[in-house]
């Protein structure tokens, strides 16, 4: 049933509730089994809990962190926050104390509200720094004596009653009290401060309003990006921008949402939810497709020559429709005998019922776009910014064009500059950064967001992102290469790498530092007789050529300037807490490029090469 797209996110959900109040919302991890919640049941959570924060002092104008990973609490308590007429300020849970600290400090928060009692902890350890947080509410923690950290279910419970705080009563003082409230709330009222990842220098608070996300998510709406009879898989953090725009969407449409931000359970939540639609970053495509693929290889032998066969019909297939090709009847014939015998078995360890699955936050190759695709798992790839409120541009189920991030959502503008870079204007672009005019005015200028992408639209409209604007390589022969698009393809044809990043600006020609996946390396590893640990396996000769073939393979349709003339594998994976990866999972190059420095110019101390 449709809803009314007008005054803020609670509003959105309380027209939700009242279109289908007892259809299912939310289901969650409850013991070993799941619990649900209808839209109705959401909404008594959101209200009780909404209340008792304003009775801690929550009031509109002011902003409260949410300090906690993907789960069904997240959405409780953002839609608590936004029903004070608060802004809600996102925080990983994977954040230092010092940039929690940093965050808490810049927004102004009074309030955050914290996953356990380590992220606790956490913000005690900088408690000098963050004066402004007057309480700590924690979800799965305990409370203190002083009043600084009390537990979400006292917060919920004082506002569960009769408005005396005791939690009696039958509510219906306080439902009229909540309504007040919401009614209260605007669409140009700011909703949500997410501060940028920071690939370079200092995150800046991007600001977005209600508006922002209302429009965005009838965009998605208009365009059936989810319906209500889909099942839709939620365990994307939160805290990015792509997650909240999920959010969003699942409320105006009224999408059953399974939430569970546990990565190493994703995998076995797929197959036990059987869900439609799921989203995800590129890296969680090129773990499956990298785990199937270094798991024929080790098993050999006629597994391994059926799989190599079907993955040949399937990518002959699908490049077929991508050029507007018809199949021949022999080719057809084929790909429904390897559709039976390899990707049907795929499809299940996925549950069996995807209809497609949603890619943002960073570029798709080319190469896992057409492998899912063949397997009857197609990815529509997305593009937006946190500035541009995540949504901006997506395929659409039914016409997908591989390399494109498809047509923008309606509502949305864009244009490409003369340097290649792309503009885009409309509902969705942010208010400003935080406390950053400067910054602001450059980034929006005459109505336009600046991206910092590199694009260009093709003959229907459709947008294909190059590079990144600051992240294109020069080399000191005068010739551009673009790092991503060669990262994307060394990977795919290397299952045992993590991540890769191409070097080479103002050298003579391209290196790549490459990392190996343990979870994926290993059991090869141990089948082939050779170290487990990636710290010795990465100097044994054996991974050393696997590297060298699959960088090679790439190499042999580039243009000379464009190929990887040598490589080093590192010690050990990037991660976030060490640095090298943003908590959105995007590598911090200039970050990894310092820190690697002198390996980097071990690759060039014989460089009497050309380009």
């Amino acid at each position: 049933m449709s809803v009314e797209y007008t005054g803020s996110l609670p509003a959105l959900l309380r027209s939700r509730i009242r279109a289908t109040p007892y259809t299912e919302a939310f289901r969650h991890p409850s013991g070993d089994g799941w619990a649900s919640l209808t839209w109705s049941e959401a909404g008594e959570r959101v209200r009780a809990l909404a209340l008792g924060l304003r009775a801690l002092g929550l009031e509109p104008g002011t902003r409260a962190a949410v300090l906690c990973g993907t789960r069904v609490e997240w959405i409780i308590a953002d839609l608590a926050v936004l029903s004070t007429g608060a802004a809600t300020t996102t925080i990983y849970p994977s954040n230092t104390a010092a940039e929690c600290a940093f965050i808490l400090s810049d927004s102004g928060s009074v309030l955050v509200i914290a996953e356990n009692d380590d992220q606790v902890a956490k913000l005690r350890s900088v408690r000098s720094e963050i004066p402004a947080v007057k309480h700590v509410v924690v979800i799965d923690g305990e409370a203190d004596e002083e009043g600084w950290v009390l537990t979400l279910d006292q917060v919920a419970r004082s506002g569960a009653g009769d408005g005396t705080g005791d939690g009696t009563g039958d509510g219906t003082a306080d439902t009229a009290d909540y309504d007040r409230m919401v009614d209260a709330v605007t669409e140009d009222d700011l909703a949500t401060l997410i501060y940028t990842s920071g690939t370079t220098g200092r995150p800046k608070g991007v600001e977005l309003t209600h508006r922002n996300w209302l429009h965005t998510a009838r965009a998605a709406a208009q365009i059936d990006l989810m319906t209500p009879g889909d099942l839709h898989f939620l365990w994307l953090p939160m805290s990015h921008s792509f997650g909240k725009l999920l959010e969003s969407v699942m409320i105006a449409v009224g999408t059953p949402t399974v939430i569970d931000g546990r990565l190493d359970r994703i995998a076995a939540n797929l197959g036990a939810v059987r869900p439609t639609v799921m989203a995800a970053a590129p890296r969680i495509f090129e773990k499956i497709h990298n785990t199937v693929t270094a798991t024929v290889q080790r098993e050999g032998g006629i597994k391994l020559r059926l799989f190599r066969w079907a993955r040949a019909v399937g990518l002959e297939t699908v490049r077929a429709r991508q050029e507007g090709r018809a199949l021949s009847p022999g080719l057809r014939a084929r790909h429904a005998l390897a559709d039976r015998l390899v990707f049907a078995k795929l499809r299940a360890r996925f549950g069996g019922r995807i209809r497609y699955f949603i890619s943002g936050s960073a570029p798709l190759s080319l190469e896992m776009a057409e492998f899912f695709d063949a397997a009857g798992l197609t990815i529509l790839e997305g593009y937006g910014l946190t500035e541009s409120s995540a949504g901006s541009f997506v395929n659409r189920p039914g016409n997908v064009r591989f390399g494109t991030v498809g047509l923008p959502l309606p509502g949305v503008t864009v244009k490409i500059a003369e340097d290649g870079e792309i503009l885009i204007g409309g509902h969705g672009i942010m208010r400003g950064y935080h406390g950053l005019p400067e910054e602001s005015a450059e980034a929006l200028q005459d109505g336009w967001l600046h991206t910092g992408d590199i694009g260009e639209l093709d003959e229907a409209g459709r947008l294909r992102i190059t590079d990144r604007k600051k992240e294109l390589i020069k080399t000191s022969g005068g010739k551009y290469v673009a790092p991503q698009h060669l990262e994307g393809r060394i990977k795919a044809a290397c299952p045992f790498l993590s991540h890769v990043v191409v070097h080479g600006d103002r050298r003579n020609y391209c290196t790549a530092l490459v990392t190996l996946d343990p979870d994926v390396v290993a059991p090869w590893a141990k089948a082939e007789g050779l170290p487990e640990d990636p710290a010795e396996l990465r100097g044994h000769p054996r991974m050393r050529e696997e590297v060298r073939r699959a960088i090679e393979s790439v190499n042999a349709d580039l243009a000379s300037y464009e190929t990887v003339k040598d490589f080093a594998i590192l010690p050990a994976d990037f991660t976030v807490e060490t640095g090298e990866l943003t908590p959105s999972m995007k590598i911090r190059r200039r970050e990894v490029e310092e820190r690697y420095r002198d390996v980097l110019d071990s690759l060039y101390k014989d460089s009497i090469r050309q380009v």
